[in-house]
């Protein structure tokens, strides 16, 4: 029964089910992580806002305000295979909505190691089925950095003109990259290339054909085939409508090497989900292996109403003083083959329910 859990733990209790479906195991951690485990890579994180103490022994602390770090100090760093783990933790960080710090309910998870075409399309694929446990209208819109990092690349502008052109990518501003490439002096196609992946947003079945006539002779191609045949992976499943390519999703080139992602649910107006591949953190933290995963954003569902169910339970039976435990019990059962039942002898204020039922001298009655 779960008439008195809140949405966004309902959808922790999904979600969890959803990933050991898959396989993942799940992966537990301290509140509490040395502060140098964060402050080298503060860009990564989503504020770089982190709540820090001196701990008995003098070492600098802090409330984790990440998981992910946690995760590849504690991986194995192997060669070969695959650990593919999920997380339901409480992190601490600033609030979206307040401004000030908050303990945040986030689930997510990772998949690390030797990474291969089917763990990216299977991440990508429980990122989809994610939103759908949180609802039926849903979008996940794909990148892939590798396929902007191969063109930028090959510019010969500096980092800053880089982040400049990334930024105009980023806000789908077409006039401000045409403004930019005049600039930085960059040559015709690049620029024609550049833009291209601006303006071609949607269903990859639609959006992969024009990008391979787009990218077919560039050094982006290798990049792009990897794109495409992961991509291609869902046709004809039941999340492929859900998919849109949009290059204006782009996280730090410094960490981020292939796919990311970020996940949308109608209803509210930022993403509730944000993942990719992460291979370049890895590197930088010294390790051989691959990574790739996704957070889900809970708190992002506060001010949410599911529209599917209006109802925190489905019927509310009050019984009085005179009423024996067998009868309520008896009672009980017989109301709870098709429906949630709470029994109660009061009617609890604000509860949404779809219907009041009585029991009186061990008969059960419908109110309303």
């Amino acid at each position: 029964m779960d008439y008195n859990l809140k949405y966004d733990e309902k959808a922790v209790f999904a979600l969890r089910a959803l990933y050991g479906t898959y396989g993942y195991t799940q992966y537990k951690m301290n509140k509490f992580e040395e502060y140098d485990l964060y402050v080298r890579n503060k860009d990564f994180l989503i504020s770089d806002a982190v709540i820090t103490f001196t701990d008995t022994n003098g070492k600098l602390m802090a409330m984790k305000p990440d998981v992910t770090f946690s995760i590849i100090k504690d991986s194995d760093d192997k060669s070969s295979g695959v650990q593919k783990l999920y997380y339901n933790e409480n992190v601490y960080r600033v609030s979206q909505h307040t401004g000030s710090f908050k303990e945040i309910m986030q689930v997510g998870l990772e998949c690390i190691g030797d990474v291969d075409a089917y763990c990216i399309y299977e991440v990508l694929m429980l990122a989809a089925k994610s939103l759908k446990t949180m609802s039926e209208s849903f979008v996940l819109d794909i990148s892939h950095m590798g396929i902007i990092a191969a063109i930028i690349d090959g510019l010969d502008i500096s980092k800053n003109q880089s982040s400049q052109l990334l930024k105009s990518i980023e806000s789908k501003n077409v006039h401000e990259l045409e403004a930019l490439c005049t600039r930085f002096q960059i040559d015709t196609n690049s620029e024609q290339v550049l833009k291209q992946l601006i303006l071609n947003y949607g269903a990859p079945k639609e959006v992969l054909p024009k990008l391979e006539a787009i990218l077919k002779d560039t050094p982006a191609y290798e990049a792009f085939l990897e794109f495409q045949t992961i991509l291609s992976a869902a046709q004809g499943s039941e999340i492929e409508n859900m998919l849109r390519i949009d290059f204006s999703v782009i996280n730090d080139i410094k960490y981020y090497n292939g796919f990311i992602f970020k996940g949308f649910i109608e209803g509210i107006p930022a993403s509730v989900l944000s993942g990719g591949q992460y291979d370049k953190l890895m590197q930088k933290m010294k390790r051989k292996s691959g990574a790739i995963g996704f957070a889900v954003y809970l708190d992002m569902l506060e001010r949410y109403e599911k529209p599917q169910k209006g109802y925190d339970v489905d019927t509310v039976l009050i019984y009085d003083e005179s009423a024996d435990v067998k009868s309520v019990k008896r009672a009980v059962s017989l109301l709870s083959k098709k429906a949630s039942v709470l029994a109660v002898r009061q009617l609890p204020q604000d509860l949404n329910y779809r219907t009041l039922a009585k029991l009186k001298n061990g008969e059960v009655s419908i109110v309303e």
